[in-house]
């Protein structure tokens, strides 16, 4: 009776371990890849401070022969921001800055919406909780394939426009992340891709992961793009220099699976401690208490109660690749999902994956998600609207040449629409990666026909505004797409 009862607890614990059938897991994730059409992705899991799975899953580039493995190199984007909190988090351990200071204590710049109180009492804590009255993804338009210094991107923002009252709502941010990264250079004197690097990518032994595509090595995913008229098709790497605070660094499922082991356990791991438990209990604690769902998103994290536990997870978009990252600290769990395609797979991926070891609403996430992407795109019905509403046989108002000069807005800055053999080019002050040429449309509206491809949006056209004495006043932008808000910029005609 002794030895049955010694050896119960080692059966119920054996048992309990082999209720997650792993090869399962991985055979479900190849058959998502399938139905999907992913090129490739990779699939990390760390459980009890062991990774249980860290695998790469198809090919780097469609059509291509070489495998996607654990080390290759994909995109994390948003997912950056958990490093940009961790370190701030550090650095308020070690007493170099505090959670409620003032960011105009160290970015003396600073402003929003030329609103002067909020200017001056936005917090270091405010900038990585979503709440100084932005709009989610407003202002993206400034950084996105921008030559702008991030300070200069800072300032810029000053002419974002207020979507709700300061700490009264909720509005995701990159900008205010940018801004945090900026703080980081203030405080140590060094940027904040030399503070995380030193901190913690080096000693985890993440040394795959880097933050410049300048960085990247052979065994890096090429990025895709989902198009209408030719399917999945691959694209070149796109810059995130100047926003990497928001999204810039670039890893694999083994070094991922390395950041969220340390994370599971408290902020340490191996004998180093690399943020103080305090600390980084405040980093998965609620800071907005306004209504969000069953989402709470804090300090770079997504947190929520899922089944009764705590989930920290956070997506990550960039130009041709999705990712996920999804921890669940009651059950020592965590798995990140990475791609190298701008299809949602990551999501349904890594709940399917935690509902296995939770045990708990064990559905076909892969097949549901994959059900309603395919009956929904709201941007392809945005761009069909337009086609058909396109008026033929109409010409300008005005002599086309008149349309040609310097434009201005203040959060952008100078865009210059010139007279060339082929019709009207335009360019964008710091951003030559958006160059195009001007189609003529319909009346004063043009097609723009971007020189290079671009994974947020294809189809798009500006308008010129004529006044009553049909003198040109300025351009209006129509560029459907979820995130690069052309829209919010009025350039107006200098001189004028």
């Amino acid at each position: 009776m002794k030895k049955l009862i010694v050896l119960l607890p080692l059966f119920f614990f054996l048992s309990s371990r082999a209720q997650v059938n792993v090869k399962a897991i991985d055979k479900y994730i190849e058959q998502a890849l399938k139905d999907w059409n992913v090129p490739g992705m990779a699939v990390g899991i760390v459980k009890d401070g062991e990774i249980v799975l860290s695998k790469g899953y198809g090919v780097k580039e469609i059509g291509g022969k070489e495998k996607v493995d654990d080390n290759t190199q994909f995109a994390i984007a948003s997912n950056s921001k958990a490093f940009v909190a961790s370190c701030i988090a550090r650095l308020v351990e070690e007493g170099k800055l505090s959670w409620k200071d003032k960011v105009r204590d160290y970015l003396p710049y600073f402003n929003l919406y030329g609103n002067e109180y909020v200017s001056a009492e936005a917090t270091v804590e405010d900038l990585l909780c979503h709440r100084v009255g932005l709009g989610t993804f407003s202002g993206d338009v400034i950084w996105y394939k921008s030559e702008k210094s991030p300070e200069e991107i800072i300032k810029r923002a000053a002419y974002v426009p207020e979507a709700f009252s300061f700490r009264d709502g909720y509005g995701y941010t990159n900008l205010m992340f940018i801004a945090a990264g900026e703080v980081i250079r203030s405080v140590t004197g060094n940027s904040w891709e030399k503070y995380v690097e030193e901190h913690f990518l080096n000693p985890l032994g993440m040394v795959n992961t880097i933050i410049s595509v300048r960085d990247l090595s052979d065994n890096a995913a090429t990025p895709h793009k989902p198009t209408l008229a030719n399917g999945t098709v691959p694209g070149p790497w796109a810059s995130w220099d100047n926003s990497s605070a928001a999204g810039g660094i670039i890893s694999s499922s083994t070094d991922m699976s390395k950041w969220m082991m340390m994370n599971l356990n408290a902020g340490e791991w191996d004998g180093r401690q690399y943020i103080d438990k305090e600390q980084q209990n405040l980093l998965w604690t609620p800071h907005n208490n306004n209504k969000l769902s069953e989402r709470s998103k804090e300090l770079g994290w997504g947190l929520m109660d899922y089944h009764g536990n705590l989930v920290a997870s956070h997506g990550g978009g960039y130009d041709g690749m999705y990712s996920r990252v999804m921890m669940v600290p009651d059950i020592n769990l965590g798995v990140v999902v990475l791609t190298n395609t701008m299809e949602g797979i990551s999501t349904p991926l890594t709940y399917y994956i935690v509902n296995q070891y939770l045990q708990k609403d064990m559905r076909d996430w892969s097949v549901e998600y994959l059900e309603r992407a395919r009956s929904r795109n709201s941007h392809k019905e945005d761009v069909e609207e337009r086609m058909t509403k396109r008026v033929t046989g109409t010409k300008p108002t005005i002599d086309p040449q008149l349309f040609a000069g310097t434009y201005n807005d203040p959060m952008y800055g100078d865009i210059v629409v010139i007279e060339d053999s082929e019709g009207f080019r335009m360019t964008f002050a710091d951003a030559p990666a958006l160059s195009a040429t001007l189609s003529h449309w319909h009346y004063d509206t043009y097609e723009i026909k971007w020189d290079e491809e671009h994974a947020w949006f294809d189809f798009g056209t500006v308008s010129f505004e004529l006044n009553n004495n049909l003198d040109v006043e300025g351009i209006e932008f129509d560029v459907p797409n979820g995130d690069i808000f052309f829209h919010e910029l009025h350039p107006k005609r200098k001189g004028k």
